[in-house]
This record gives C-alpha cells, structure tokens and sequence, in this order.
C-alpha cells in the first residue's frame, strides 16, 4: 500500500513537472511575436498577407500589425506601443527618430499618389499630370472633394498639395471640402458615393473592390512620389520593445529576399510597391 501510494504521488510529480514544463513552452511560443505600428494602404493593398507568411515561415516570429493612419500609427509607437513602425510621411518619422522614439529610419519601398474622380470630371481635369493645377481647377469649380482629414500619410500629403496649389480647402469645410476622418478604403467608398474627387495611394486604389465610377484623372506628377520607411522603436526609451525579433523583421524586409518579395506583390498584374532600400 505503501509502495503503491509512493508510485502514484511520483507519477503525479512527473506530470504536473511536464505540464510546467509545457506551460512554459506554450509562453515562450506566445511570446514569439511582434506589434508593428502601420498604415492602412499596407494592409488594404494586401501586400502584408502577402509578405508576412513568408517572414513568419523564415524566422517563426508572428507579425501582429496595427493599421491605422500614419500619424496615428506615429503617435501609438511614440508612446511604446509596439516594436516596429512602417509608415509613409518621411518628415514625421525622421521627426520621430530625432525624438527618442525610434533607432533609425530606412526607406523601404515607394509607390505614388493618384487624383481619381467621377467620369463625369466636373473640374474638367481627367489626363492632367499637374496634382497642384488639377486641384486648384476643384477648388475653381467648386467640385466636392473627400478628404481623409485624419492626420494619415495620405492626408499629410493631401495637404502639401493644397499649399503647393496655393489654396485653403478647409475654409470650405463642409460644403465642397468634405473631411471623412477615415481611412482610405472608406473615404474611397464616401467619394464614389458623393461623386467627389478625392487622392489615394496607387496601392490601395489599385486593389479597391467598389470604384463605382471613379477613375485616375491626375496621375504622374514628381510631386504624387509616396516613400515608406520601416524604424525600429527605440528599447531605451521603451523597454518592452522585442529588439532582436523586431530587427529580424526590419533585416527582412531590407534584405535581398524581402526585396524581392516586395517587388513581386501584384493586384491585376500591377506592381503596386517599389522596393528602394539603400
């Protein structure tokens, strides 16, 4: 009897020792991830369901991604919340490195901005190249126009348009100017809605399901350029960042491989991201 309750005590010993033993395992395995802080038109376009099986199958690290817009995206990383920031508003990232917040800042991959529109084009500027003149016709016509108005890299760009265009579209603030404070997807829909002009990323217009009757009526001009860099958030402002799996993802994507595989992402046959990492 003895003998048999010593047994029965070992074995309950052995067991609760390898369920440990897998609970700790389980956690290391949960742990193996990380949050990268990004914008929308890498999630919209596809092109992370595209790339990210592909690192996780290289490394086994998981790839969670906030997609909001870039100054939102900014704003989450500048406050520790997350371990990778990818975003397209070079001004503000190189602003959030000379911060603290990040390491370094690498460009990665570019693609460009288009005007699109209604087929009817009231402004009269469908196969124009000039985003400031296209858009000083808008504002001239009085045609609606759907502005991200969300402080995204879209909407940062959107606005340096205007300047170069040498007009304050938000003095018309709710009348031909209409400020969705959403993301790209949905200011597509609220534009083909209103029949209203708007400016979207190649990427995300490209891949956009309910483009109704809207089509590029601006597109080729140097100033629609739209540049993305990847930065490490920076471990000694925020301890909990996952350095050497967040540097791993960062390598990737700046490697030969991870190059490639961004330049072979395609919707309809077209490239929608241009890889450029120095």
């Amino acid at each position: 009897m003895i003998r048999r309750t010593f047994l029965k005590a070992a074995m309950a010993a052995v067991l609760i020792a390898a369920a440990a033993t897998c609970q700790t395992t389980a956690r290391a395995d949960d742990d193996n991830f990380i949050v990268v802080q990004s914008t929308t038109s890498t999630q919209n376009s596809g092109l992370f369901d595209y790339l990210l099986p592909m690192f996780t199958a290289k490394t086994g690290i998981e790839v969670r991604v906030v997609a909001v817009g870039t100054g939102q995206a900014i704003k989450n990383a500048a406050n520790g919340d997350g371990d990778v920031l990818l975003v397209h508003a070079k001004s503000s990232e190189e602003a959030f490195v000379a911060g603290g917040n990040g390491v370094e800042r690498f460009d990665l991959m570019y693609n460009d901005f288009v005007i699109v529109g209604p087929a009817s084009d009231p402004a009269g500027i469908a196969g124009t190249s000039n985003a400031a003149e296209a858009l000083q016709a808008i504002a001239a016509s009085g045609a609606t126009f759907a502005s991200r108005g969300d402080d995204s890299g879209t909407h940062k760009a959107e606005l340096k348009l205007w300047q170069a265009a040498g007009v304050d579209p938000t003095t018309a603030s709710g009348e031909w100017y209409r400020e969705t404070g959403s993301g790209m997807g949905a200011t597509l829909n609220a534009a083909a809605g209103m029949g209203a002009y708007t400016l979207s990323d190649r990427a995300t217009w490209v891949a956009f399901e309910n483009k109704g009757d809207l089509e590029i009526v601006t597109q080729g001009d140097a100033a629609l350029f739209n540049q993305y860099g990847v930065i490490l958030v920076n471990p000694e402002k925020f301890p909990n960042v996952k350095v050497d799996q967040g540097q791993q993802f960062i390598d990737w994507l700046l490697s030969d491989e991870g190059q490639a595989a961004i330049a072979a992402y395609q919707v309809d046959g077209q490239q929608l991201f241009f890889p450029n990492a120095m």
